[in-house]
């Protein structure tokens, strides 16, 4: 079993920033692709960004340039920075790892809220 445990949310204001985490535990071997999604109410989950074992990151047209992924392999962590955010970016964020067997594993989601 794996099991992917986020941190982070929480209320910020227009403009300001969040920092949410996510780690893995369990019988992991090597995560292949480290992601977050997002779902706002009433919309379908979309991808916010993902980073890869290797290569370069993917981030949506919506977050380039605000948010950053980062992933720390030694800690089955990874991480995403968002700054300036904005009221359309509140939403239940969901951490996902995709491991080499792809295998598919979700995090239970933590609320970012943006208002003033």
């Amino acid at each position: 079993q794996v099991q992917l445990v986020e941190s982070g949310g929480g209320l910020v204001q227009p403009g300001g920033s969040l920092r949410l985490s996510c780690t893995a535990s369990g019988r992991i071997f090597s995560i292949n692709v480290m992601a977050w999604y997002r779902q706002a109410p009433g919309k379908q989950r979309e991808l916010v960004a993902n980073i890869p074992s290797s290569g370069s990151a993917y981030y949506s047209h919506s977050v380039r340039g605000r948010f950053t992924i980062s992933r720390d392999n030694a800690k089955n962590t990874w991480y995403l920075q968002m700054n300036s955010l904005k009221p359309e970016d509140a939403a239940v964020y969901y951490c996902n790892a995709i491991l080499l067997n792809t295998m598919s594993y979700w995090g239970q989601g933590t609320q970012v809220t943006v208002s003033s």
